[in-house]
């Protein structure tokens, strides 16, 4: 008999975000793992979604979005980046950012067609690339520091690169792409007519450096599908509000995808997310004045408790080196990896992410876990006194 998963997705597997968090709740374990908060978004957000249910707003919305949200998503980009979107024309709303990564590639992806990823990346990547009929051409960000090399992402280039999937600010590992490195991926794009897919739903999460939309660098305009969400800066994860901008062409290619797929998305929280475009700037002042202060925290914490690292320039994950722990992974069936560490501290109450399984090769990312400060102070005081009795 057949197997019953397609040979696309076979060695996928169930994500490493439900399992942690499934053992998390298995072992009563402070969820340090999966990248959501543990406080609500902000009020004037959520009115706005209560209201629309209210005011009878739960039916389809437009495919492409309520032209209120593309309106203000539009706006965004202008007073934010000097970037222009046709609201129209030019913006997609879609069912968070990970439909927008799974769209863009199925709308421009051909079977044969090759992918420059950055690895580790975002476990949805590689999946969505494989599902579009794509081949990933991958290159390695460089535990500890995750500089790249040059030539070997040039030589990532050629004649079956349709498009190089960027992100920044980077989950897992925190880095901001310098202006250097974005110079050089955007004259590679350019001279390999090569599409450029830039995730940036941590934009409004830089600690060190500057956010630069890839987007408004020098031919870049015409080529690049901009992503992002409000999930992230507005604490709404289970919201689903992402969308895509980017040249009427490009976009008409998103829209297509998107319309098999989630055809629109839910109504009464595009009224929601518009109301957070619409946010003071004192909000994100705020957001990232709070940020910093649980990174600087749990920066300090893991240090003292025996981790290396380096604090991240931006995203609110931070990658820490477990070379000098090797008594906590105690796990006798399987070899030490990063992998035993995060079960094994998950079971004495501490649930992280083992980032070898955001790499083709599991054996690069063996050497450090991912902690997410997404949560209440009080929580991660919670969890680092549950670290210091395991490894204090």
């Amino acid at each position: 008999m057949r197997p019953p998963l397609s040979r696309r997705l076979a060695g996928f597997g169930t994500t490493i975000f439900t399992e942690m968090t499934r053992l998390a709740q298995e072992h009563g374990a402070i969820n340090l793992a999966q990248g959501f908060p543990d406080f609500d978004g902000p009020d004037h957000v959520k009115d706005a979604g209560i209201a629309a249910i209210r005011a009878g707003h739960g039916q389809y919305a437009r495919m492409t979005g309520i032209p209120a949200l593309n309106a203000e998503i539009s706006a965004k980009y202008s007073r934010g980046y000097g970037l222009e979107f046709d609201p129209d024309r030019e913006v997609t709303v879609t069912s968070g950012c990970t439909e927008a990564i799974f769209a863009t590639l199925n709308g421009i992806c051909d079977v044969g067609d090759e992918v420059v990823v950055f690895q580790p990346f975002y476990d949805s990547y590689r999946a969505s690339i494989f599902m579009a009929g794509a081949t990933p051409r991958v290159v390695n960000l460089r535990w500890p520091d995750f500089q790249f090399d040059p030539a070997a992402l040039t030589a990532a280039f050629g004649p079956r690169t349709r498009a190089i999937l960027l992100n920044s600010p980077h989950n897992p590992t925190g880095k901001v792409f310098r202006r250097d490195e974005l110079e050089l991926i955007a004259r590679l794009c350019v001279a390999f007519d090569v599409l450029c897919i830039s995730d940036e739903v941590y934009e409004h999460l830089v600690f060190e450096g500057e956010h630069i939309p890839i987007a408004t660098l020098p031919g870049m305009a015409e080529r690049t599908i901009t992503l992002s969400s409000l999930g992230k800066t507005w604490s709404l994860t289970g919201w689903k509000i992402g969308w895509a901008v980017a040249p009427a062409p490009l976009s008409a290619a998103v829209r297509t995808a998107h319309q098999f797929i989630t055809f629109a998305t839910a109504t009464p929280l595009q009224w929601g997310a518009v109301a957070a475009l619409r946010s003071e700037p004192s909000y994100y002042q705020t957001l990232i004045h709070d940020y910093r202060e649980r990174r600087d925290y749990l920066c300090e914490a893991l240090t003292r408790l025996g981790f290396s690292l380096r604090p991240p320039e931006g995203t609110y994950f931070v990658c820490a080196g477990i070379e000098r722990l090797a008594h906590v992974r105690a796990d006798a069936e399987e070899p030490a990896s990063d992998i035993t560490f995060c079960r094994e501290l998950t079971r004495r109450g501490v649930a992280v992410i083992p980032p070898s399984v955001f790499y083709e090769d599991a054996r690069l990312g063996r050497d450090y876990v991912r902690f997410a400060f997404c949560k209440r102070m009080e929580t991660l005081r919670a969890a680092v006194e549950r670290l210091e009795r395991v490894l204090g």
